[in-house]
């Protein structure tokens, strides 16, 4: 058996890195508050900032940067997290940037011409060297196939998937020693690393993200409003992705936006109205909708790509989703409580009377609003800060709901500071209703629900017949799980071991047990009385922390 686990031993020389910036950061933030300032200038990042002069999130974000594309991603998907990280964090980790250097432009053609079969002129007349954009995964060139049709290829870095994999197992890893931590274990390490791995493999596999193109223009085919880029199948593969070229005026481009010969008040609406037919009517929806990813056409239609990071909601997500949406829009305080409360999982000291009376002040203070002032993104934010506050934890579907939604909401001000998404949401109301009570979703919850009884009705006999024999045979086990009770044992058992120690030292020094020091003074006896010492100090340190 190796001496270290085997992702560790297969990737010693990244683990090796990964750790050397962590202890780099970790020391930066020891030095924070000490007194020592000569030290503090050892510490710099990349930039050359001294760490310690910077705040505790920004250094989290500093190292995440530092440590490369899987934990800039990582970081990008804990801004979405404040439950989990804190809000402050969350809000920085939101600044982390996926530009990088592009390929040379060999590089990427030759990645081109091995996965399409073909030299890059054979398939294209032109194709710009220089790429438009690079992120962390690919980089984007513009080109024009034979038949004159502008098209932009999307190619994945070489290499990147293996990078990508040798960190997602040492993540996994790190993960797992996270979840023996009785602290951290409540914020679910390996299910949060796990939806990460997920998610950022699809991403990989452009294939996908071809597929998410070809599902929106069926979606909204009827709709001339909106149009996705048309994905060339014969020209894509999982690292190369060939899609027609949409040219506009970006969201990003504010002095643009401001000159477009279009009503921005309607625009802005469309494009808000566009997302909720895709969460409330489609459940598939867009999960990226920052400026970058929206262009303003010619004739005024709206334009969306990079539709790599998408999100599905299921029925209970779904009807979860709508029910919280409607109860802010009806402004019923103890209707949202009782979604939030159903949906997250409390702590076992979580106070449901506080929490619901602190929802219901949040609705008051809301609900005196007028609707035309109510912001849909506002209340969001102070929801989810007010469920970081209580340690409840979302599902990850809903966090990135409520974030996408914040997004949405400050994507679309852009083009109308006026535009609000509660007044959009709420003619939903009726859909919605209508929806839930319609005969055909009415079947499908009562076809669930019987197979469901269905199955506990073939496995509850099985089920008490093994209970049965194990109590005839003296198998039957009852196990107890005693919460929030650990702490206190470990220090009982330090303060024990300490005081014994303690008393150990003190006989082996009176009676001089040998070997002596300066002909007088036990050596061992010195050494465990330093020891208990120790033990004694760090245990009054514990808890003083703790009070």
């Amino acid at each position: 058996m190796p001496f270290l686990p085997e992702p560790f031993a297969r990737h010693a020389r990244r683990f090796g890195e990964v750790g050397g910036i962590l202890a780099k950061y970790g020391l930066a933030d020891m030095l924070a508050f000490s007194g020592f300032d000569l030290p503090k200038k050892f510490f710099t990042s990349s930039d050359g900032d001294v760490l310690s002069e910077q705040s505790r999130p920004v250094r989290i974000r500093m190292a995440m940067a530092e440590l490369g594309t899987t934990y800039i991603k990582l970081g990008q998907m804990l801004s979405t997290r404040g439950d989990l990280v804190g809000w402050e964090t969350a809000d920085e980790l939101v600044r982390l940037q996926t530009d990088v250097r592009p390929d040379p432009p060999e590089v990427a053609m030759a990645t081109v011409a091995a996965e399409l079969g073909r030299p890059v002129e054979e398939v294209f007349t032109s194709f710009e060297a220089e790429p438009m954009a690079s992120a962390s995964i690919g980089q984007v060139h513009c080109a024009t196939l034979h038949d004159g049709t502008e098209v932009v290829v999307k190619v994945q870095h070489p290499d990147i998937e293996s990078r990508i994999r040798a960190d997602l197992e040492i993540l996994m890893l790190l993960a797992a020693l996270a979840e023996r931590s009785n602290e951290l274990k409540r914020y679910q390490p390996v299910a949060v690393v796990s939806e990460f791995q997920r998610s950022l493999l699809r991403e990989l596999d452009f294939k996908r993200e071809e597929r998410n193109l070809l599902q929106f223009a069926e979606n909204f085919a009827s709709n001339r409003n909106v149009r996705f880029p048309r994905p060339f199948t014969s020209l894509s593969t999982s690292r190369v992705l060939t899609m027609e070229r949409l040219a506009g005026v970006s969201f990003r481009d504010a002095h643009k936006l401001e000159n477009l010969p279009v009503d921005h008040d309607e625009l802005a609406r469309r494009g808000a109205t566009l997302w909720m037919d895709m969460i409330f009517r489609d459940g598939f929806y867009h999960a990226d909708p920052h400026p970058g990813n929206l262009v303003i056409m010619a004739d005024g239609t709206l334009g969306l790509f990079d539709c790599g990071m998408v999100g599905r909601m299921d029925d209970n997500l779904r009807e979860s989703v709508e029910d919280m949406l409607v109860s802010l829009a009806s402004q019923d305080g103890s209707m949202l409580a009782r979604i939030l409360m159903r949906m997250c999982s409390p702590p076992a000291d979580f106070d449901e009377a506080a929490f619901s009376a602190d929802l219901t002040d949040f609705i008051a203070f809301y609900g005196s609003q007028p609707l035309e002032r109510f912001q849909l993104g506002n209340a969001l934010n102070e929801i989810a800060r007010c469920i970081s506050r209580y340690r409840l934890v979302l599902p990850s579907a809903m966090a990135q709901i409520i974030k996408v939604l914040i997004m949405l909401d400050g994507t679309a001000k852009l083009l109308s500071p006026r535009l609000n998404l509660i007044e959009i949401i709420v003619p939903y109301q009726k859909r919605i209703f209508l929806r839930q009570m319609s005969p055909r979703r009415r079947m499908k919850k009562l076809h669930r629900l019987f197979s469901e009884w269905r199955y506990l009705a073939q496995t509850l006999p099985r089920g008490v017949l093994d209970l049965v024999r194990q109590v005839q045979e003296g198998r039957f086990d009852v196990h107890l799980e005693h919460r929030r009770l650990e702490p206190a044992v470990n220090r009982l058992v330090m303060g024990m071991v300490s005081s014994a120690l303690f008393l150990g030292s003190s006989l082996m020094l009176s009676s001089r047990v040998p070997p002596l020091l300066f002909g007088e003074h036990s050596i061992l006896g010195l050494t465990i009385f330093l020891i208990s010492s120790f033990l004694g100090l760090r245990l009054i340190w514990m808890i003083w922390k703790n009070e």
